[in-house]
């Protein structure tokens, strides 16, 4: 899968823009503040409908302006389609070949992308829900049965959650149609606990791979935590073990007025040589491990869909010294299309330069050279 061409009107510092694309590296170089972020931010938008920066589309909208337009030519194999996303203040619309799509989910995946930034160091860091929502885009990106099931749970979850509430403050409710609801919520759950399973023993065949070569480092893997301890993810047993668990916490769920148990509060945690890395990594380690995590879902797009994502990565050498760097670019410049911001390209070998798209980047305006 690449992304070949690119047309911004009125995003972020964008009035009008128009790129072409490397089949394989290309590279936005400039000051930080410029546009090189802006350049990541869009791709985002095309393929996920939404950024990973700000859930407030007014802040992507050029100011003064009614209104911005990203629109990307995506060719996968033989296959070109045009994308299009329009967004205003109060409205976003998504377009293939100029046909309008009224659901996301007939829309997800016509570009895979896989990106990392710099506050991806947080997914180590930060709370379980970064762990979450990061574990759904992707699965969501791959696979139309995990983002419809998710939704699906998603709903059945809200409703569930409201009888508890009716339940509490109403002793009369009737406790069967909950019940019913739990039934449901179950069905999908076991679904999404599954898929994550897989997804994260995919993930463990490739990462510790990534680690090594790039911190030469050993023993890197990840560790899938359901807050619901789960032995054997057979569906039968698993559902028995779930329902069981619902109804041991009844009250305790009524009197929260919230279901505190499901893959709404799963986890997962990166270790290291048996070591938590959340608690003992260093920063350079948590780094090249998210990157390590990331670099593995190439072979998970691959194996899912036949084709793999387009990489973006923003400002990835900051914090890489040249030895990280060059062993970064080694992998990277393989039958991929990769999109990197960087500020210099000091101590980058340059056969890695020699075929790739540089574009300099200054107050918004890019100069390919």
């Amino acid at each position: 899968m690449k992304i070949t061409k690119l047309e911004l009107k009125n995003f972020r510092n964008y009035e009008t823009l128009s790129l072409k694309f490397n089949n394989n590296m290309n590279i936005f170089v400039g000051d930080n503040a410029q546009g090189k972020t802006n350049i990541l931010e869009s791709i985002v938008i095309l393929a996920l409908t939404k950024s990973h920066r700000t859930i407030n589309n007014p802040n992507i909208v050029m100011f003064d302006k009614n209104m911005a337009k990203i629109k990307g030519v995506v060719k996968n194999d033989k296959i070109i389609k045009k994308l299009e996303i329009r967004i205003s203040k109060n409205e976003k619309q998504i377009f293939i070949n100029n046909d309008k799509v009224k659901k996301i989910a007939d829309y997800i995946s016509n570009l895979g992308i896989i990106v990392f930034t710099p506050d991806d160091i947080d997914i180590i860091k930060g709370s379980p829900n970064i762990r979450r929502n990061l574990l759904n885009i992707q699965l969501s990106q791959i696979s139309k049965e995990y983002l419809n099931t998710y939704n699906e749970y998603n709903k059945i979850l809200k409703t569930r959650n409201e009888y508890l509430k009716v339940l509490f403050n109403n002793s009369i409710a009737d406790k069967s149609y909950l019940d019913i609801i739990t039934d449901k919520l179950v069905e999908k759950a076991i679904v999404i606990y599954n898929m994550r399973n897989n997804y994260v023993e995919f993930i463990n065949e490739n990462i510790n791979y990534y680690f090594k070569n790039i911190m030469g480092e050993d023993n890197l893997f990840i560790n899938y935590v359901p807050n619901v301890e789960i032995d054997d993810f057979d569906h039968d047993i698993l559902k028995e073990k779930l329902l069981k668990k619902f109804k041991d916490n009844y009250i305790k769920e009524q009197s929260y007025g919230m279901t505190l148990y499901g893959p709404h509060r799963d986890d997962f945690e990166f270790v290291l040589n048996e070591i938590n890395l959340k608690l003992f990594g260093s920063q350079g380690q948590q780094k090249v491990a998210v990157l390590s995590y990331k670099l593995s879902e190439i072979n998970i797009f691959n194996n899912y869909t036949g084709t793999k994502p387009v990489l973006l990565l923003d400002d990835i050498f900051s914090e890489l010294d040249i030895k990280k760097r060059n062993r970064l670019l080694k992998i990277i410049n393989n039958d991929i299309q990769s999109i990197v911001t960087t500020t210099d390209l000091k101590n980058i070998n340059k056969k890695y330069l020699n075929d790739a798209y540089v574009f300099y980047v200054k107050n918004g305006k890019i100069e390919r050279k």
